[in-house]
Protein backbone atom coordinates (compact mmCIF):
# COMPACT_ATOMS: atom_id res chain seq x y z
CA UNK A 1 0.00 0.00 0.00
CA UNK A 2 1.04 3.09 -0.80
CA UNK A 3 0.47 6.62 0.52
CA UNK A 4 -2.10 9.10 -1.55
CA UNK A 5 -0.06 11.61 -3.27
CA UNK A 6 0.18 14.92 -1.42
CA UNK A 7 -2.78 17.71 -3.13
CA UNK A 8 -1.88 19.98 -5.17
CA UNK A 9 -4.35 23.05 -5.59
CA UNK A 10 -4.75 23.26 -10.18
CA UNK A 11 -4.38 26.74 -11.24
CA UNK A 12 -7.60 27.42 -11.93
CA UNK A 13 -9.87 26.02 -9.36
CA UNK A 14 -13.24 23.97 -10.59
CA UNK A 15 -16.27 23.27 -8.67
CA UNK A 16 -16.90 19.60 -8.27
CA UNK A 17 -20.44 19.17 -7.39
CA UNK A 18 -19.62 15.70 -6.11
CA UNK A 19 -17.43 17.36 -3.31
CA UNK A 20 -19.00 19.41 -0.15
CA UNK A 21 -20.64 16.51 2.13
CA UNK A 22 -24.12 16.48 3.64
CA UNK A 23 -24.56 20.35 2.33
CA UNK A 24 -23.14 19.29 -1.30
CA UNK A 25 -26.11 20.45 -2.81
CA UNK A 26 -26.84 23.86 -2.02
CA UNK A 27 -23.35 24.82 -2.25
CA UNK A 28 -22.47 26.65 -5.13
CA UNK A 29 -19.74 29.15 -6.31
CA UNK A 30 -22.54 31.76 -7.70
CA UNK A 31 -25.02 34.21 -6.24
CA UNK A 32 -28.53 34.76 -7.54
CA UNK A 33 -31.98 33.18 -7.80
CA UNK A 34 -32.04 29.28 -9.86
CA UNK A 35 -35.81 29.26 -9.94
CA UNK A 36 -38.45 31.92 -9.42
CA UNK A 37 -40.48 31.56 -6.45
CA UNK A 38 -42.56 34.56 -4.53
CA UNK A 39 -42.81 34.51 -0.52
CA UNK A 40 -45.43 34.21 1.25
CA UNK A 41 -46.94 37.71 3.12
CA UNK A 42 -48.62 37.39 6.20
CA UNK A 43 -51.00 39.55 8.80
CA UNK A 44 -48.23 41.47 10.68
CA UNK A 45 -45.81 44.10 9.78
CA UNK A 46 -42.74 42.18 10.51
CA UNK A 47 -42.23 39.37 7.94
CA UNK A 48 -39.54 36.56 8.59
CA UNK A 49 -38.38 34.18 6.36
CA UNK A 50 -35.84 31.97 8.39
CA UNK A 51 -34.77 28.55 9.68
CA UNK A 52 -34.25 26.90 13.56
CA UNK A 53 -30.18 26.97 13.27
CA UNK A 54 -28.49 29.28 15.42
CA UNK A 55 -28.32 32.37 12.77
CA UNK A 56 -32.12 31.71 12.23
CA UNK A 57 -32.71 31.26 16.22
CA UNK A 58 -30.85 35.05 16.68
CA UNK A 59 -33.91 36.99 15.24
CA UNK A 60 -36.58 34.25 16.38
CA UNK A 61 -35.42 34.74 20.53
CA UNK A 62 -35.12 38.34 19.94
CA UNK A 63 -38.73 38.54 18.82
CA UNK A 64 -39.81 36.76 21.34
CA UNK A 65 -38.09 38.68 23.84
CA UNK A 66 -39.45 42.19 22.67
CA UNK A 67 -42.75 40.29 22.63
CA UNK A 68 -42.36 39.61 26.64
CA UNK A 69 -41.55 42.89 27.04
CA UNK A 70 -45.17 44.07 25.63
CA UNK A 71 -43.44 45.51 22.10
CA UNK A 72 -46.78 44.58 20.59
CA UNK A 73 -45.49 46.13 17.76
CA UNK A 74 -42.99 43.09 17.19
CA UNK A 75 -45.45 40.52 16.59
CA UNK A 76 -44.29 38.45 13.17
CA UNK A 77 -44.95 35.72 10.74
CA UNK A 78 -42.35 33.99 10.82
CA UNK A 79 -42.00 31.67 7.28
CA UNK A 80 -40.16 28.10 7.30
CA UNK A 81 -37.39 28.26 4.66
CA UNK A 82 -35.82 24.89 3.62
CA UNK A 83 -32.71 25.43 2.75
CA UNK A 84 -31.85 21.92 2.00
CA UNK A 85 -34.53 22.34 -0.75
CA UNK A 86 -32.66 25.05 -1.82
CA UNK A 87 -35.39 27.33 -0.78
CA UNK A 88 -32.95 30.31 -0.47
CA UNK A 89 -32.50 30.16 -3.85
CA UNK A 90 -36.03 31.43 -4.88
CA UNK A 91 -36.26 34.93 -6.68
CA UNK A 92 -38.16 36.34 -4.00
CA UNK A 93 -35.77 35.44 -1.17
CA UNK A 94 -32.90 36.64 -3.30
CA UNK A 95 -34.16 39.98 -3.42
CA UNK A 96 -34.52 40.36 0.33
CA UNK A 97 -31.09 38.55 0.56
CA UNK A 98 -29.36 38.53 -2.35
CA UNK A 99 -26.59 36.38 -0.44
CA UNK A 100 -29.18 33.66 -0.19
CA UNK A 101 -28.49 32.73 3.42
CA UNK A 102 -31.39 32.69 6.25
CA UNK A 103 -32.28 34.48 7.79
CA UNK A 104 -34.21 37.69 5.54
CA UNK A 105 -36.70 39.79 6.99
CA UNK A 106 -38.93 42.38 5.79
CA UNK A 107 -40.52 44.99 7.87
CA UNK A 108 -43.92 46.58 6.13
CA UNK A 109 -44.30 49.23 8.58
CA UNK A 110 -42.16 51.28 6.88
CA UNK A 111 -43.56 53.73 3.99
CA UNK A 112 -41.87 51.33 1.88
CA UNK A 113 -41.22 47.62 2.85
CA UNK A 114 -37.90 47.65 4.32
CA UNK A 115 -35.22 44.60 3.58
CA UNK A 116 -32.90 43.43 6.01
CA UNK A 117 -30.72 40.58 5.86
CA UNK A 118 -28.26 39.29 8.42
CA UNK A 119 -28.82 38.07 11.73
CA UNK A 120 -26.80 40.86 13.30
CA UNK A 121 -28.29 43.46 11.18
CA UNK A 122 -31.59 42.22 12.32
CA UNK A 123 -30.49 42.48 15.90
CA UNK A 124 -29.31 46.06 15.92
CA UNK A 125 -32.52 47.01 14.35
CA UNK A 126 -34.78 45.85 16.07
CA UNK A 127 -33.08 46.47 19.12
CA UNK A 128 -33.19 50.17 17.69
CA UNK A 129 -36.39 50.19 16.38
CA UNK A 130 -38.23 49.45 19.97
CA UNK A 131 -35.44 50.59 22.55
CA UNK A 132 -34.51 48.09 24.09
CA UNK A 133 -32.01 45.25 24.94
CA UNK A 134 -29.19 47.65 23.44
CA UNK A 135 -27.46 50.20 26.00
CA UNK A 136 -27.91 53.43 25.93
CA UNK A 137 -25.11 55.14 27.30
CA UNK A 138 -22.00 55.10 24.59
CA UNK A 139 -19.74 53.11 26.31
CA UNK A 140 -22.18 50.34 26.87
CA UNK A 141 -23.53 50.58 23.41
CA UNK A 142 -19.75 50.40 22.10
CA UNK A 143 -19.25 46.78 24.30
CA UNK A 144 -22.68 45.54 22.76
CA UNK A 145 -21.99 46.06 19.61
CA UNK A 146 -18.39 44.69 19.90
CA UNK A 147 -19.20 41.54 21.31
CA UNK A 148 -22.23 41.05 18.41
CA UNK A 149 -19.32 41.46 15.78
CA UNK A 150 -17.19 39.47 18.10
CA UNK A 151 -19.64 37.02 17.58
CA UNK A 152 -20.37 37.38 13.85
CA UNK A 153 -16.52 36.84 13.13
CA UNK A 154 -16.08 34.12 15.05
CA UNK A 155 -18.87 31.96 14.72
CA UNK A 156 -17.93 31.09 10.68
CA UNK A 157 -14.88 29.24 12.95
CA UNK A 158 -17.05 27.51 14.98
CA UNK A 159 -19.65 26.30 12.15
CA UNK A 160 -18.55 26.69 9.16
CA UNK A 161 -15.15 25.69 10.40
CA UNK A 162 -15.04 23.03 13.31
CA UNK A 163 -18.74 22.08 12.57
CA UNK A 164 -18.43 20.86 9.07
CA UNK A 165 -15.08 19.27 8.88
CA UNK A 166 -16.18 17.62 12.44
CA UNK A 167 -19.87 16.95 11.65
CA UNK A 168 -20.53 17.51 8.06
CA UNK A 169 -17.35 16.60 6.09
CA UNK A 170 -17.84 13.36 4.21
CA UNK A 171 -14.51 12.53 5.42
CA UNK A 172 -12.35 12.92 8.66
CA UNK A 173 -9.51 15.36 7.95
CA UNK A 174 -7.19 15.39 11.47
CA UNK A 175 -5.44 18.22 10.34
CA UNK A 176 -8.88 20.54 9.41
CA UNK A 177 -10.70 18.86 12.85
CA UNK A 178 -7.46 19.56 14.84
CA UNK A 179 -7.23 23.09 13.48
CA UNK A 180 -10.71 24.21 13.87
CA UNK A 181 -11.47 22.47 17.64
CA UNK A 182 -8.12 24.47 18.66
CA UNK A 183 -9.72 27.69 17.54
CA UNK A 184 -13.58 26.87 18.95
CA UNK A 185 -11.52 26.27 22.79
CA UNK A 186 -10.11 29.49 22.17
CA UNK A 187 -12.68 31.32 21.56
CA UNK A 188 -14.39 28.94 24.42
CA UNK A 189 -11.65 30.53 26.57
CA UNK A 190 -11.96 34.43 25.55
CA UNK A 191 -16.12 33.63 26.75
CA UNK A 192 -15.31 31.86 30.15
CA UNK A 193 -12.50 34.69 31.22
CA UNK A 194 -15.13 37.49 30.49
CA UNK A 195 -17.73 35.90 32.04
CA UNK A 196 -16.06 34.79 34.90
CA UNK A 197 -16.50 38.65 36.07
CA UNK A 198 -19.87 39.47 34.30
CA UNK A 199 -23.33 38.15 34.47
CA UNK A 200 -23.83 38.77 31.34
CA UNK A 201 -21.76 39.79 27.98
CA UNK A 202 -22.39 43.24 28.60
CA UNK A 203 -22.34 43.48 33.05
CA UNK A 204 -25.33 42.70 34.48
CA UNK A 205 -27.50 43.59 31.48
CA UNK A 206 -29.38 41.15 28.70
CA UNK A 207 -28.68 42.37 25.64
CA UNK A 208 -28.64 41.45 21.97
CA UNK A 209 -24.95 40.36 23.09
CA UNK A 210 -26.18 37.21 24.47
CA UNK A 211 -28.81 37.06 22.21
CA UNK A 212 -25.95 36.76 19.44
CA UNK A 213 -23.66 34.69 21.25
CA UNK A 214 -26.34 31.94 23.03
CA UNK A 215 -27.63 30.39 20.08
CA UNK A 216 -23.85 29.06 18.84
CA UNK A 217 -21.81 28.89 22.06
CA UNK A 218 -24.42 27.83 24.48
CA UNK A 219 -25.75 25.29 21.96
CA UNK A 220 -22.18 24.01 21.45
CA UNK A 221 -21.70 23.38 25.30
CA UNK A 222 -25.04 22.36 25.80
CA UNK A 223 -24.40 20.11 23.60
CA UNK A 224 -27.54 21.04 21.12
CA UNK A 225 -25.35 21.31 18.18
CA UNK A 226 -22.44 19.17 16.11
CA UNK A 227 -22.75 16.41 19.05
CA UNK A 228 -18.89 17.66 20.29
CA UNK A 229 -19.77 18.96 23.76
CA UNK A 230 -17.61 16.13 25.18
CA UNK A 231 -14.86 16.16 21.93
CA UNK A 232 -14.27 20.00 22.90
CA UNK A 233 -14.39 19.31 27.05
CA UNK A 234 -17.06 21.86 27.25
CA UNK A 235 -17.52 21.10 31.07
CA UNK A 236 -14.41 22.48 32.19
CA UNK A 237 -15.60 26.13 30.34
CA UNK A 238 -17.99 26.74 34.07
CA UNK A 239 -18.75 30.43 33.42
CA UNK A 240 -19.74 29.57 30.12
CA UNK A 241 -22.00 27.14 31.40
CA UNK A 242 -23.34 28.99 34.05
CA UNK A 243 -24.05 31.91 31.65
CA UNK A 244 -25.62 29.44 29.11
CA UNK A 245 -28.10 27.49 31.25
CA UNK A 246 -29.66 31.08 32.36
CA UNK A 247 -29.91 32.02 29.20
CA UNK A 248 -31.61 28.73 28.04
CA UNK A 249 -34.08 28.99 31.49
CA UNK A 250 -35.63 32.11 29.49
CA UNK A 251 -39.00 31.37 28.18
CA UNK A 252 -38.38 33.60 24.62
CA UNK A 253 -35.20 31.47 24.19
CA UNK A 254 -37.47 28.09 24.46
CA UNK A 255 -40.05 30.00 22.20
CA UNK A 256 -37.35 31.56 19.78
CA UNK A 257 -35.81 27.77 19.33
CA UNK A 258 -38.68 26.19 18.60
CA UNK A 259 -40.22 28.49 15.65
CA UNK A 260 -39.21 27.04 12.31
CA UNK A 261 -37.48 24.10 13.77
CA UNK A 262 -38.32 20.98 11.45
CA UNK A 263 -35.76 18.44 13.30
CA UNK A 264 -35.50 16.88 16.49
CA UNK A 265 -37.96 16.39 19.40
CA UNK A 266 -41.56 16.88 17.95
CA UNK A 267 -43.05 19.02 20.61
CA UNK A 268 -39.46 21.20 19.94
CA UNK A 269 -41.15 22.00 16.51
CA UNK A 270 -42.92 24.59 15.16
CA UNK A 271 -42.58 24.71 11.49
CA UNK A 272 -43.84 28.17 10.63
CA UNK A 273 -45.50 30.74 13.42
CA UNK A 274 -47.92 33.32 12.58
CA UNK A 275 -49.51 34.28 15.88
CA UNK A 276 -48.46 33.75 20.02
CA UNK A 277 -51.43 30.99 20.19
CA UNK A 278 -49.57 28.89 17.84
CA UNK A 279 -47.03 27.81 20.97
CA UNK A 280 -50.14 27.13 23.01
CA UNK A 281 -51.71 25.05 20.13
CA UNK A 282 -48.21 23.32 20.14
CA UNK A 283 -48.73 22.16 24.11
CA UNK A 284 -52.15 21.24 23.42
CA UNK A 285 -51.15 18.83 20.65
CA UNK A 286 -48.47 17.28 22.90
CA UNK A 287 -51.08 17.05 25.65
CA UNK A 288 -53.45 15.71 23.66
CA UNK A 289 -50.93 13.35 22.45
CA UNK A 290 -49.72 11.95 25.99
CA UNK A 291 -53.04 11.81 27.19
CA UNK A 292 -54.07 9.10 24.15
CA UNK A 293 -50.89 7.32 24.87
CA UNK A 294 -51.54 6.66 28.34
CA UNK A 295 -55.36 5.49 27.67
CA UNK A 296 -53.69 3.23 25.23
CA UNK A 297 -51.09 2.35 27.41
Amino acid sequence: MTDKPEYAPPKVWKWKTENGGKFANINRPTAGATHDKELPVGEHPIQLYSLATPNGVKVTVMLEELLAIGKVGAEYDAHLINITEGDQFGSGFVDVNPNSKIPAMVDHSADKPLRIFESASMLVYLAEKFDAFIPTDIAGRTECLSWVFWQMGSAPYLGGGFGHFYAYAPMKIEYCIDRFAMEVKRQLDVLDRHLADNEYMCGDEYTIADIAIWPWYGAVVANLVYDAAEFLDAASYEHVNRWADQIRSRKAIQRGRMVNRVWGEPEEQLPERHDASDFELKTMDKMTTENAAAKTG
